[in-house]
């Protein structure tokens, strides 16, 4: 039986559907969506699908965006009383599945959050309230009654660093969230026409799941081992049950051929020791930006074979150094050894401490490294207290240093790639001169920019081109707040100078650089000629740059007879 309840007038609405025993989807159809993370752009709305299993205890399935809390909600309640709720899985926390777990919670605050340990440490930064958790892993299981055993499949960076998957074994059912999702509204629960979503599954691949190839085959060879899968409950879409051979078939086969020409880092780390999760996602996160492949292995979860293998073919190799005694020490030692023994001279490496208090020391193994001859990327990451949000800064920054050493050939190469004339007429079109500074928490950052334009009047808003791989990228989402500091003609040199300089990862930016407070907490450069109060309201994707839209709060002039510094280049082939 499908109950719909429609809200016409912005076109969402909900649809309850019963696909297995006991099992019911709540489907959140956001009809008219024309765009998804501003990350590309969308011919069929999307959905945001969430799950309710009845065993003899209550499972829910991830829950939906914040703009359906009321209609969710609604449809929650009339299928369950949330008291009978014991456990809500987390099949990872992008926004657009764990937007309403705050409210299930406090709906009913006694449920156990189910997930993966890197999930919960974003869940903490979410839900700002204490909650009972559980954490899971690979091969883990949770028994609910009735047959319903769910068991769990670790899917990391598909395409979140917290993703897991849920089989039941008792309805052979995956609930794969994001996995091999598609943005497609309508309400048929199923795929029963292939070749209307042809070109949405592909799409949906293309942006969330390719640049993540590798970790998608390693997806693919955990689920080989469950039983058969009569149904695949994406969070986005259809759910799979018609076309699943086909349809998982082409993951792989995209997979390897995306594989096989990517470049790739190693990241190993030891998972659910002291803070290595969440210190190997921030530096996977810097890695990614620079559109290298990150796959990262849990050292307690691989063997030497897979070990030497994946080594043979990365370019980069990063460590996050494993316990020095307990039951696993003989393990992970003897997989360093391997590592070491795959290792090459042509490899560039990277060494964080994982802050488990019993940590091996990085240098021995940092002076073996060398002693190859292999590149080191950033120094050491050291771990001497609680990490913070510097800390994760200082991480994510290291990746993307490391990322743009092994992609310093394809940018020289890019760089030269235009024709000569084409080159100078475009370095003809004129900016100012500009520092976007940010500070979240108790990271900041700053960038020099030139390409800023005004964009709107109603409300004053203005874009800004960033470079995927600069440092502020991370303070520029949607929300988040920032100051254009606007430079002076004739007196911009100290400043552009300062802010143009390569800084190491997680060296303080503003070192010897007279800063105050705006009203949203940036710093406002006190040399700068005006400064406007921004905050993100959305990011458009470039080939290399995100092109972010904000908008101006306040703003305000120190010199009201001063010019704005304006850049002109000579050629427009690299910024």
């Amino acid at each position: 039986m499908v109950a719909l309840t429609e809200k016409p007038q912005t076109r969402l609405t909900t649809q309850t559907v019963e696909i297995a025993a006991d099992t019911t989807t709540i489907r959140s159809l956001d009809w008219d969506r024309d765009r998804f993370d501003i990350e590309f752009a969308l011919e069929n709305g999307t959905t945001y699908n969430s799950f309710l299993i009845r065993g003899e205890k209550v499972a829910l399935v991830d829950t939906s965006h914040e703009k359906f809390r009321s209609l969710y909600l609604e449809a929650l309640t009339e299928l369950i009383d949330p008291q009978e709720i014991d456990y809500l899985i987390i099949s990872h926390t992008e926004p657009d599945h764990s937007g309403l777990v705050k409210d299930v919670l406090q709906l009913n605050p006694n449920i156990t959050v189910v997930g993966a340990k890197v999930a919960m440490q974003f869940l903490d930064d979410l839900v700002h309230q204490p909650f009972t958790r559980k954490l899971v892993k690979s091969g883990d299981r949770l028994d609910l009654g009735n047959g319903h055993e769910l068991e769990f499949v670790s899917a990391p960076n598909l395409h979140w660093p917290d993703t897991i998957l849920t089989y039941d074994h008792g309805t052979q059912t995956l609930f794969t969230c994001d996995v091999f999702g598609m943005h497609y509204c309508d309400d048929q629960t199923y795929d029963e026409d292939l070749a209307l979503l042809d070109a949405d599954y592909k799409t949906y691949y293309d942006c969330l799941m390719g640049p993540n190839a590798r970790s998608v085959l390693a997806a693919l060879k955990r689920m080989a081992d469950l039983p058969p899968i009569t149904t695949i409950a994406t969070g986005h879409g259809p759910l799979l049950h018609h076309h699943i051979p086909e349809l998982v078939g082409r993951y792989r086969t995209w997979s390897q051929e995306q594989a096989k020409a990517a470049t790739t880092v190693a990241l190993f780390y030891v998972s659910e020791y002291g803070c290595s999760d969440r210190l190997a996602h921030a530096i996977a996160q810097g890695i990614a930006k620079t559109d290298v492949v990150v796959e990262l292995v849990d050292l307690l979860e691989v063997d030497a074979q897979e070990v030497r293998e994946l080594v043979d073919i990365a370019a980069g190799i990063v460590i996050g150094m494993p316990p020095q005694s307990g039951s696993a020490a003989a393990q992970t030692n003897a997989l360093l050894s391997t590592i070491l023994a795959a290792t090459h001279s042509k490899q560039a490496f990277g060494l964080f401490e994982s802050g488990g208090g019993d940590d091996e020391s990085v240098y021995p193994l940092r002076n073996k490294l060398q002693g190859i001859g292999v590149t080191e990327a950033f120094a050491p990451i050291l771990i001497k207290e609680t990490p913070t949000e510097a800390t994760y800064q200082l991480c994510e920054e290291a990746g993307t240093d490391l990322g743009q050493w092994l992609t310093r050939d394809r940018s020289i190469k890019q760089m030269k790639s235009l024709d000569n004339d084409l080159d100078k007429a475009l370095g003809r079109i004129s900016g100012g001169l500009y520092i976007i500074t940010a500070k979240k928490g108790g990271a900041s950052s700053a960038m020099l920019a030139s390409w800023v334009s005004q964009a709107s009047l109603e409300p004053l808003g203005i874009t800004i081109a960033v470079a995927k791989d600069r440092a502020i990228e991370s303070f520029m989402h949607a929300g988040d707040r920032f100051v254009l500091n606007v430079l002076e003609e004739g007196n911009y040199q100290p400043l552009m100078k300062h802010f143009l300089k390569r800084f190491p990862p997680g060296a303080d930016r503003f070192a010897g650089i007279k800063t105050y407070a705006a009203t949203n907490g940036s710093p406002i450069l006190a040399d700068a000629l005006a400064y406007l109060e921004c905050e993100v309201v959305s990011r458009m994707e470039g080939d290399d740059h995100w092109v972010v839209y904000s908008t101006v709060d306040v703003g305000r002039v120190s010199k009201p007879d001063g010019l704005t510094a304006v850049h002109h280049r000579k050629v427009g082939n690299h910024y």
